[in-house]
């Protein structure tokens, strides 16, 4: 019964030094630019539409309006949420790079797609608050749980 205690204790134990105040209050505030935006452009969509959505609108609005709650969360336990800022800090870096960029290097950038390129450039928030060297301590260069 000791060993089952001093195992689960041996995973709780951080990685590293502990993060600077400041920066957890860094954080605190990417999660509630995150959390409060989404939340004030998703949650009324979500609330008051008359009609069923088409698929892909459903998928992404329900998505984000998750999103938008988990960086609430992450407002309480910044470090705990990391994962999630790294996730947001993906996914726009990907599609702009990947979807945006092209069709802006071919002039074919068209308003909707311009649009969301900038919403997505306001990623650059979550870039300067997220603590990069201790995720690469954390994710890249710690060594992973267990597998038995």
């Amino acid at each position: 019964m000791s060993s089952a205690i001093d195992e689960r204790a041996a995973v709780r134990v951080p990685a590293g030094p502990e993060l600077p105040l400041w920066r957890l209050y860094a954080m605190r505030v990417g999660y509630l630019i995150m959390g409060v935006g989404l939340a004030v452009v998703k949650v009324p969509g979500m609330v008051h539409h008359a009609q069923p959505w088409p698929l892909m609108d459903g998928v992404v609005n329900s998505m984000l309006t998750a999103m938008s709650v988990l960086a609430l969360v992450g407002v309480r336990y910044p470090v705990r949420m990391l994962p999630l800022l790294i996730f947001e800090s993906g996914w726009k870096l990907i599609w702009l790079g990947v979807v945006a960029l092209p069709l802006w290097m071919d002039d074919r950038l068209d308003a909707a797609t311009s649009k969301v390129a900038g919403e997505c450039l306001l990623v650059v928030i979550i870039l300067a608050v997220v603590p990069w060297r201790y995720v690469i301590r954390r994710y890249a260069v710690e060594r992973g749980d267990r597998w038995r």
